[in-house]
């Protein structure tokens, strides 16, 4: 049976309170297949978190390949980050029950998590309530097109705080800003320095962050956790690069 709060919330708490900074890596299932799953050294990676998802409807063979990281990754916790109710897997560890507060797109606001809620329920998940943003300077990007929705622009820091509050008060724990998929502009660090003070709580910051300078900007801002994902595709260099330099602190366990 899905669990509402657990080990993993505690680690994304500890990350608000402590002040500590953490990594995780976001791996497509549409870009990688289950036999490439072991070349990706995950393993070795440090990061301390494995996101599972993209922004495709229905991926095949979903399972096995959130099955085949979970074997690769150990005791750094595997979470699923779902595209739509087809991405539900219970070789994961966790899920971010997501709802795209940024839209207006009843099928992510809401349809989605209905259609997904008794399989969650079934499963022995962490479930994790979590408010979706899309922020950037007005560029659509895969996961714009697949929403049919449009992000709050960077410069509209008051609207993306309302909205980040309205997820807090709606008893979202989580919130994740994301720019999108190899978006050109990150997240406003005014936007992220902002909703981190007006929510109070956990801050997840991804999209866009394709350079070390970039990565640093969003930390010091107030993210607690960033994740990578397209940039790594590009330059794989980029992740042991932030890992050093930013000394992120490895906290993997095991979530079992």
């Amino acid at each position: 049976m899905a669990r509402i709060k657990g080990k993993i919330f505690e680690l994304f708490q500890d990350l608000h309170l402590s002040g500590r900074k953490a990594i995780a890596w976001l791996i497509d299932p549409d870009k990688v297949g289950v036999d490439e799953i072991k070349r990706l050294g995950i393993s070795r990676s440090q990061v301390d978190f494995i996101f599972v998802g993209g922004s495709q409807m229905q991926v095949d063979f979903f399972d096995e390949v959130v099955s085949a990281i979970k074997a690769e990754a150990g005791k750094i916790p595997v979470i699923l980050f779902p595209g739509s109710h087809a991405q539900l897997s219970q070789s994961a560890d966790g899920i971010l029950f997501l709802s795209l507060l940024s839209g207006r797109n009843p099928r992510f606001l809401i349809e989605e998590q209905v259609k997904s809620s008794r399989q969650v329920e079934a499963m022995d998940l962490e479930v994790l309530a979590t408010a979706y943003l899309l922020v950037n300077d007005g560029q659509l990007g895969s996961v714009h097109y697949a929403s049919d929705t449009l992000p709050i622009l960077n410069s509209n820091v008051e609207l993306a705080v309302e909205t980040a509050l309205a997820g807090k008060y709606l008893g979202m724990k989580l919130t994740y800003l994301d720019a999108g998929s190899g978006s050109p502009s990150p997240v406003n660090p005014a936007v992220i320095s902002e909703i981190k003070s007006a929510v109070n709580g956990p801050l997840i910051v991804g999209g866009g962050l394709d350079t070390i300078e970039k990565c640093k900007v969003a930390l010091d801002s107030g993210a607690d956790l960033l994740v990578l994902g397209n940039a790594i595709e590009k330059d794989p260099s980029l992740l042991a690069e932030v890992l050093d330099q930013i000394q992120i602190r490895n906290f993997s366990l095991n979530v079992n």
